[in-house]
């Protein structure tokens, strides 16, 4: 099992300097539909929103 298979929990992570596991079913922020954490959802919407709105000047 590599690093990138173990979930981390971006929440408690957060100034530990130590990567925490994701706890999944028992966190009230997991999404266990998808298998992720909400703030990952949420930040990866964004990023998907961010890149769409440079592309469309882009484009016009």
């Amino acid at each position: 099992m590599g690093k990138n298979d173990i979930p981390v929990c971006p929440l408690i992570s957060i100034n530990s300097g130590i990567d925490m596991v994701c706890s999944q079913g028992k966190c009230a922020w997991y999404v266990p539909s998808v298998q992720k954490c909400s703030m990952y959802l949420l930040a990866y919407n964004a990023l998907l929103e961010a890149n769409q709105k440079q592309r469309a000047p882009k484009q016009q």
